[in-house]
C-alpha cells in the first residue's frame, strides 16, 4: 500500500473519502459520524475569526480517531451569530457570519437525515460555541422524533461543557481564576494556541488592552494564554466526549 492509500485508509475524515470508500466503511462496522459545529465570529484583535471551526473540526478528529468505526462530516462554519439589521451581538464587528435560526436548524435536520439515511446509526453533534445551542438541540430533537428508535442524534453536551466547568476549575487552582472571562478570554485563547497558534497573533494578544466590549472581548485577560495551559483543556474535552459516548480513551 502506497503512501497515500494509507493516508486514505487512516483517515477520519468523511470528505477525504469516495463514495465507495464510505459505504466501504459502513459495510465493515462504521455506525457512528461525528458534526462539528463552529461558527465564523470575531474573537478580538488577536485570534482568527475561523477559530471554532479549526477547534472543533481538531476535536473531532481526536475524539472519532479514540472512538473507532467512527467518522467526522465538514465542520458547519455558518450558524446565527447576531443581527444583521440592526447589527447585534458578533455581527457588531467585521468578520462575524450569521444565518437566521430557523436556516441552521434547517440546516442541523437536513445535515442528520443526509448522514441517517446512508446508513449511520449515530449522529453525533458537537459544539464549540454556546450562542446557537438551544437551536442545536431544538434540531437533535426533531431528528430523535422523526427517527423513533430507527437511529440515534446526539447533542454531546459534555464536549462543550467541560470547558466551563472542569477546564476552568483546573485554571482557577493554577490561579488563573481571574483571567477567565466569556469570550476572548485566557481559556479561549489557549485553546487555539494548543490547536493551531498560527491563528494567534501573539504580538497583538502581547499588547492587547484590557479586556473590553470595545475590543470584541468579554472578560479576563487573556495575556497569560500559552499552548500548555490550553493542552490540558483540550485533553479534557476529549475525554469528556469519550466518557459521554461510552468509550476509554
Amino acid at each position: 500500500m502506497g503512501f497515500a492509500a494509507s493516508c486514505r485508509a487512516d483517515t477520519v475524515s468523511f470528505a477525504r473519502l469516495t463514495w465507495t470508500e464510505i459505504q466501504s466503511r459502513l459495510q465493515s462496522g462504521t455506525d457512528t459520524i461525528i458534526v462539528p459545529v463552529g461558527g465564523t465570529e470575531q474573537s478580538g484583535p488577536y485570534i482568527a475569526v475561523g477559530k471554532h471551526n479549526v477547534r472543533a473540526e481538531v476535536q473531532a478528529e481526536r475524539i472519532a480517531q479514540a472512538l473507532g468505526h467512527t467518522l467526522v462530516a465538514p465542520v458547519i462554519a455558518y450558524v446565527p451569530e447576531g443581527g444583521t439589521d440592526p447589527r447585534t451581538s458578533h455581527m457588531r464587528f467585521p468578520g462575524t457570519i450569521s444565518i437566521p435560526p430557523a436556516v441552521f436548524e434547517g440546516l442541523i435536520e437536513g445535515a442528520g437525515e443526509s448522514f441517517h439515511v446512508q446508513g449511520f446509526k449515530r449522529v453525533v453533534f458537537i459544539a464549540d460555541h454556546g450562542g446557537y445551542l438551544s437551536y442545536l438541540k431544538a434540531a437533535v430533537a426533531k431528528l430523535n422524533n422523526k427517527w423513533r428508535g430507527r437511529g440515534e442524534a446526539v447533542y454531546l453536551a459534555a464536549y462543550y461543557d467541560s470547558i466551563g466547568t472542569r477546564y476552568a476549575e483546573v485554571l482557577r487552582q493554577k490561579g488563573y481564576g481571574n483571567a477567565l472571562g466569556k469570550h476572548a478570554d485566557l481559556s479561549d485563547t489557549a485553546l487555539m494556541l494548543a490547536i493551531d497558534p498560527g491563528m494567534v497573533r501573539e504580538q497583538a494578544l502581547k499588547n492587547a488592552p484590557l479586556p473590553g466590549v470595545a475590543q470584541g472581548v468579554y472578560g479576563g485577560d487573556p495575556r497569560p494564554a500559552t499552548a500548555e495551559l490550553g493542552r490540558i483543556g483540550t485533553g479534557i474535552q476529549v475525554q469528556a466526549a469519550l466518557d459521554a459516548l461510552g468509550a476509554s480513551h
